[in-house]
């Protein structure tokens, strides 16, 4: 049986373009195997065949999930044996730093059958176009999403009082933390807890929190400090020694939205809309920057013109998404060729090598 399956992302498609989280959560491997080949060539099969075999033997996976296709993964790490296997294909490029040492890389594209891609030039160029230009699409819909959501951080920080947020911020930290420090370095994994993808927003805040004790909730509107609040606790975390997991905002990558520090068994995180949340279990707790630090009745105040900038942020994340399910629709019709061309044996002798390889890191 599977000992734990952690679920995230490492990079998103977010109102500042594709945004690439992937090098802190590959550090510290002693082997990474870095898949190349095109779309259909079974680099997410390959991966999920790895994670589940190594779950089954009772190792600890972590799946890193793909924003572009929900079916889809984009790596799997297995950190007991300090081993991982990623999709290195763009927009993911992953930089060695060790080739041959620490990385593979693994051409998956040795099993195609170059002449019948050729026969089919013309039509894979075209497709890649649209494809392209669909995500160009959804990050431009995406990026007038931020500066809808940027107008609606301006109305509730002109009501806020810092002071009070800031006091809401030193009290977390000290029930938090109080004297608690570590003699040692702490890594610091950046992730993304959820992404906008092809079928809307999605988000693992249940599974990467499951086992933790106390989980808070953090409340409030856009621009009344809940990313500082995250970013202050952070910062603290990783000060005193203990291992930071960050989650950035799938949409806003530059704000957070979770932090989790496994050692105290405790989660922070930004429980709104389209990850919002509520407490089901015992050691859940509710923080309000809203009621701590918003002048009372500011949602009434500018109820129309939230409503108003709120319903121009929503048409632009749906917009977004359409234009992901486009990018989506091409890359499956450009899988089609590629499936065509391949000789899965081939797939599966390097399925049997990489498994083989990480087989004897066991030793």
């Amino acid at each position: 049986m599977t000992d734990q399956v952690l679920n995230y992302y490492a990079g998103g498609n977010t109102g500042r373009g594709f945004y690439n989280l992937f090098d802190s959560n590959l550090e510290g491997l002693d082997r990474l195997y870095i898949l190349k080949g095109g779309p259909g060539t079974g680099k997410s099969s390959l991966m999920k065949r790895i994670a589940s075999e190594w779950g089954k033997k009772g190792y600890s996976i972590e799946l890193i999930h793909c924003s572009s296709d929900n079916d889809s993964i984009d790596g799997v790490i297995i950190p007991q044996l300090k081993v991982g296997v990623v999709d290195g294909t763009a927009p993911h490029v992953i930089e060695p730093m060790a080739p041959g040492a620490i990385e593979e890389y693994v051409n998956l594209g040795k099993a195609w059958d170059s002449e019948y891609l050729k026969q089919h030039k013309k039509e894979i160029i075209e497709i890649q176009s649209k494809i392209s230009a669909a995500f160009e699409a959804a990050y431009q819909s995406f990026s007038e999403g931020l500066r809808e959501h940027d107008i609606l951080e301006e109305i509730y920080i002109k009501e806020m009082d810092f002071e009070k947020a800031n006091q809401v911020t030193v009290e977390m930290v000290n029930k938090i933390f109080a004297d608690k420090r570590t003699n040692k370095q702490a890594i610091v994994r950046h992730r993304f807890l959820g992404a906008a993808t092809p079928k809307g927003a999605v988000d693992f805040v249940g599974n990467l929190t499951e086992d933790l004790n106390k989980r808070y909730f953090i409340k409030g509107r856009a621009g009344t400090g809940k990313s500082t609040l995250l970013k202050k606790i952070a910062s603290v975390s990783e000060e005193r020694g203990f291992n930071t997991e960050i989650y950035h905002c799938g949409f806003d990558p530059q704000s957070l939205d979770m932090v989790i520090i496994r050692e105290l068994g405790i989660a922070i995180f930004d429980s709104t809309d389209p990850h919002e949340y509520f407490p089901d279990r015992e050691g859940d707790e509710i923080v309000d920057l809203y009621l701590a630090a918003v002048t009372p009745g500011t949602d009434e105040k500018y109820a129309i013109e939230i409503k108003d900038v709120h319903k121009r942020y929503k048409d632009k994340m749906k917009e977004g998404t359409s234009h992901l399910a486009q990018a989506k629709a091409f890359h499956d019709k450009l899988e089609k060729y590629y499936i065509e061309a391949m000789d899965f044996s081939i797939v599966e002798e390097i399925y049997e090598k990489i498994d083989a390889g990480i087989q004897r890191l066991e030793k």
